[in-house]
């Protein structure tokens, strides 16, 4: 069985960066494409960022894309998020996922951890 433990989150003023660490186990991450959503408050939760197992990887938005930077350690088995340059509306609950390559879906979750930006 595969656990994805998040940690990293936390109060930040805007502006500010934050680094979101995703720690894997039950199974090398390098079997999977990973990946980081959020879900702020009200809202229905969205896509941020993968990673692919030849290490290439996308964004949600080119706000994101300029922003954020999504990194693997297979030998430390934990993928992390550096987010720069937050703003109020980055707040909200971030969870990495892992899929199976060439899934569709999303087979596991992590619990979350919450990043608050304030202004």
């Amino acid at each position: 069985q595969v656990q994805l433990v998040e940690s990293g989150g936390g109060l930040v003023q805007a502006g500010g960066s934050q680094r979101l660490s995703c720690a894997v186990s039950g199974r090398s991450l390098a079997l999977y494409t990973m990946g980081w959503f959020r879900q702020a408050p009200g809202k229905e939760r969205e896509f941020v960022s993968a990673i692919y197992l030849g290490g290439g990887s996308s964004a949600s938005t080119d706000s994101m894309k300029d922003r954020f930077t999504i990194s693997k350690d297979v030998a430390k088995n934990t993928v992390w998020l550096q987010m720069n340059s937050l703003s109020t509306e980055d707040t909200g609950v971030y969870s990495c996922a892992a899929k199976f390559r060439g899934s569709s879906a999303w087979t596991y979750w992590g619990q979350g951890t919450q990043v608050t930006v304030s202004a």
